[in-house]
């Protein structure tokens, strides 16, 4: 799942990469910011700090869960190894799904995001998260979503039970080559 302003066709360019075992969906978020451009949720600056429309990030949620749902309509697949990946705002995505409907999602690689203030209410029971593969990478110099956030995102999954891979890396706000290997790593454990 994509960033705010990107869409469906920037993170499907990573799918000549993955094992030809995968079926890779590339979701394209609801809300439209520009022309090839669009948001899961609306995002605005109040006193330099961002804050996200928390209920566009809701529905967000719910509409991913029902085309997961819809999907085994269309494609054959394992419905107990679903990954969810995602960017920034789609990691942020990735998370709020994972955690508050883990008996869906087998893991989740949040790149360069964060949790939810709003998400932690939802969140399923330690008994069912306990299962939830979690890979997080983020860059030591990003300046869009600061390091510091994953960090107490990870420090927050670990009073959940979850122990992620978090990985830091010497990068802005990005997905460099060496974050994408080690993701992929994780996904063929």
């Amino acid at each position: 799942m994509h960033g705010v302003g990107s869409n469906e066709k920037d993170l499907f360019s990573f799918a000549p990469q993955l094992p030809d075992s995968f079926l890779v969906i590339s979701l394209r978020a609801p809300i439209t910011i520009g022309t090839d451009s669009y948001a899961w949720y609306h995002l605005t600056f109040e006193n330099g700090k961002r804050i996200g429309n928390a209920i566009e990030a809701e529905a967000s949620r719910l509409m991913i869960i029902q085309f997961m749902n819809q999907l085994k309509t269309k494609h054959a697949f394992n419905e107990k190894r679903i990954y969810l990946c995602g960017f920034s705002q789609g990691s942020i995505m990735a998370y709020s799904i994972g955690l508050t409907v883990p008996e869906k999602i087998k893991g989740i690689a949040v790149m360069s995001g964060r949790l939810l203030e709003e998400v932690k209410p939802l969140i399923s029971s330690k008994e069912k998260i306990k299962n939830l593969n979690v890979f997080v990478s983020h860059g030591t110099n990003d300046n869009i979503i600061p390091v510091n956030e994953a960090r107490t995102s990870v420090a927050y999954l670990k009073t959940l039970g979850i122990t992620p891979l978090f990985k830091e890396y010497p990068e802005v706000h990005t997905i460099s080559p060496t974050m994408f290997a080690d993701m992929l790593l994780w996904l063929e454990k």
